[in-house]
């Protein structure tokens, strides 16, 4: 079917994000900046993560108002962990085909009930890494804007994927390519990507299995993107110069945006303030306790939305963390620990009870902007690389899988904000570095007053 499209309506923007914490919360901003043009906006979660929202949020959190609604979908996936993010590889099924026979049924709708206040589907803004999207535009002839919320120098990585498997590059080989300085290899063929090794691309590509779900969805995804009618970007073009001036001869409209937080920060627009998105609930106590500590004292932890480390892991961070001497806020999510459940050792406790606030969620913006944060141990996410920018707060970083390898690269080579700390964890050198981080002048952003210059809608 195909949308008619009334001069005399607003453009109705359906916006769908891949059903993870990081991409919803980037797609919302670029759909509150979107209602502020003048969209109508009908914003997209799973079924899943609609009630996630609604339990973290409250009953009366997913109202929305007039012109700015929000639906859900059922994803086809099992019942799991309500309080943890879903299986990653049963998510890159749904977002292949699952939800695209709800999704069409739900442009249906939409379509069906259009009326002076609620206009017929214009357009879809999707995340880059839900496909199905493609086909739902396609079928009725409308618009697809695709948004990758991770960097354009982890996308033109991920761009790499089709060359690296013709080449025989990956997948690899066996697992002894893991550690026998393979991965050490400089790739010197990707535009506008300089001394690249092999480790520094999204990690997906060290897989030994030809089939890995992961891999394979990443390569096809982001051999799609050709196909919207445009490509976005959370980014802004000062710190990605090179990568989006070779992305912007590859694509016929490639835009930048952000960061969207300070994009947001510019606009009054009061009826969205409460519109937001967290699928854990916020412990808002934090702020109380950071209010309590001298400016730039405190190191802020958190391993983000997805990642997972062992017990082993925890307790080497922890007391790294003590031995440090510097107070500490750390995020540990509900389903943040493999194995048993978090036990630290009675020196821990003793030690930081003073300087040590930990619980499992907090508002992490409002946390970065905090003038007692100092650094920030982080997975090195897109969203809390850039919003760590956006605060003008350095990063000692722990990548975990994806594209965190690939931001980790770029935060600590080439724009010099942050250190990376070994992937196999000490308390020794996480002592070290968080001093390192914390007291050192090697590393400097700028101000909380002064943050970067942001790419916007115009």
């Amino acid at each position: 079917m195909t949308c008619i499209i009334l001069a005399d309506h607003k453009p109705h923007a359906v916006c769908l994000p891949a059903p993870a914490q990081s991409h919803i919360k980037s797609m919302l901003k670029l759909a509150k900046l979107l209602h502020y043009k003048g969209f109508h906006i009908t914003f997209v979660n799973t079924e899943f993560n609609h009630k996630r929202l609604l339990k973290s949020r409250g009953s009366d959190s997913l109202k929305g108002l007039p012109d700015f609604q929000f639906e859900s979908i059922p994803d086809g996936l099992p019942p799991s962990d309500e309080n943890a993010t879903q299986d990653l590889p049963g998510l890159c099924e749904a977002a292949r085909k699952n939800l695209l026979a709800p999704f069409n049924d739900l442009l249906d709708k939409l379509n069906d009930t259009a009326s002076p206040d609620v206009p017929p589907v214009t357009c879809i803004v999707s995340d880059g890494f839900m496909p199905v999207a493609i086909d739902a535009a396609a079928n009725r002839e409308i618009p697809i804007a695709l948004f990758f919320t991770i960097s354009a120098c982890s996308f033109m990585g991920f761009k790499q994927f089709q060359a690296l498997k013709e080449k025989g590059l990956a997948p690899l080989k066996d697992a002894s390519f893991l550690t026998d300085g393979y991965l050490d290899r400089v790739v010197d063929w990707i535009p506008g990507m300089k001394d690249i090794r092999l480790r520094d691309l999204p990690s997906f590509m060290r897989t030994t299995d030809p089939n890995d779900c992961l891999f394979n969805f990443s390569m096809e995804s982001v051999g799609r993107s050709p196909s919207g009618s445009a490509v976005i970007f959370h980014t802004f073009d000062a710190l990605e110069q090179e990568v989006l001036t070779s992305l912007f001869s590859m694509f016929p409209r490639v835009y930048t945006i952000g960061p969207l937080q300070l994009l947001l920060n510019q606009i009054q627009e009061d009826d969205l303030d409460s519109i937001d998105c967290n699928l854990w609930k916020e412990e808002v106590e934090c702020l109380q306790w950071l209010d309590s500590k001298k400016p730039n004292s405190v190191i802020y932890v958190n391993f983000g939305s997805v990642a997972v480390a062992t017990k082993e892991q925890l307790v080497e961070f922890g007391m790294g963390l003590s031995k440090s001497g510097h107070p500490f806020l750390w995020i540990i999510r509900p389903d943040m620990i493999t194995g048993d459940s978090a036990i630290f050792p009675p020196e821990f406790t003793e030690e930081t009870k003073e300087r040590g606030f930990i619980c499992s969620w907090c508002p992490q913006e409002e946390v970065l902007n905090h003038p007692s944060i100092g650094g920030f141990l982080t997975h090195c996410g897109w969203g809390s690389t850039i919003e760590s920018i956006s605060s003008g707060v350095t990063m000692l970083c722990w990548p975990s899988f994806g594209d965190q390898q690939t931001n980790c690269r770029y935060t600590c080579n080439e724009w010099a904000i942050g250190m990376e700390i070994d992937s196999n964890v000490t308390r020794e050198n996480v002592e070290k570095q968080v001093r390192e981080l914390m007291e050192g002048e090697l590393l400097i952003i700028g101000d909380k007053q002064a943050p970067p210059c942001a790419s916007g809608i115009t």
